[in-house]
């Protein structure tokens, strides 16, 4: 998997792990609107990959992203970039646990990437921000939706009306981020969150991921409809037996996804 627009892939099969880099040197890893693209047919390929059971989105050279190719926008038709959020939703779609490995920048369109992910694990050196309205724009590629979500409408409204940067820890009392590291220590805390869910039941994962993020999209009736029949199919697994049979004989259980 190479030639991408501005990104790189690796995938350690043995691991179970794909890599994605965002890798534009001397543009702070800039993603342009052809990356958006081809990262949404990334993701999607990965998801189909058996050997594949986890993906991790980091930035390379310090830094995550600073963002979008701004003038990229001028070169769309208005119902193109209308549409933005598709691509940039890919991560959330993927069955598979998607953990971003964040620091320095992560602004604009990396930012909503990262909202997107499952897990967002930081640097102490990480900065977020939606700069957006400073160019007469919001964030559109499901940022304000998002974070209001996770946030709060109030907090929400601080960050994007305002386009002010938050720290990381700020970050993590906002619930933005899932842990603060020294930036020397990312990548290998990464790996142990990785190492962490490699021992649970890859059909539990990809279940629990979908019930949780229905959680936004209705009603606590509907979601607790969602959640029963999710139950009551992983009831029926092997993976489930495995894992009750394991507790019973006090031994690791041996999941299969199925």
């Amino acid at each position: 998997m190479s030639g991408y627009d501005g990104f790189r892939v690796e995938r350690d099969t043995e691991r179970g792990v794909a890599a994605i880099t965002l890798d534009v040197p001397g543009k702070l890893n800039r993603v342009s609107m052809n990356a958006r693209d081809e990262l949404r047919a990334v993701f999607e390929e990965l998801d189909r990959d058996e050997a594949i059971r986890f993906v991790v989105l980091a930035g390379a050279g310090g830094a995550f992203t600073a963002g979008g190719d701004i003038p990229g926008f001028l070169e769309r038709s208005a119902w193109a970039v209308s549409r933005l959020a598709d691509n940039v939703a890919a991560p959330e779609r993927c069955t598979k646990p998607v953990i971003a490995a964040l620091q320095g920048y992560c602004f604009g369109v990396g930012l909503e990437l990262a909202l997107a992910c499952d897990f967002r694990v930081a640097a102490d050196d990480l900065q977020l921000a939606f700069p957006e309205v400073t160019i007469g724009m919001i964030p559109g590629s499901g940022g304000t939706q998002r974070l209001a979500r996770l946030v709060g409408l109030g907090r929400a409204k601080d960050i994007v009306m305002r386009g002010r940067r938050v720290a990381a820890e700020e970050s993590l009392a906002l619930g933005l981020v899932t842990e603060v590291v020294p930036a020397e220590e990312l990548e290998a805390t990464v790996a142990r969150l990785v190492g962490e869910l490699s021992r649970h039941s890859p059909l539990a994962l990809a279940m629990a991921k979908r019930v949780l993020n229905q959680a936004y999209e209705g009603p606590l009736s509907q979601g607790l409809v969602l959640e029963g029949l999710a139950y009551g199919m992983l009831q029926r697994t092997h993976d489930f037996r495995e894992g009750v049979e394991s507790f019973a004989e006090k031994r690791k259980p041996e999941f299969r996804g199925e």
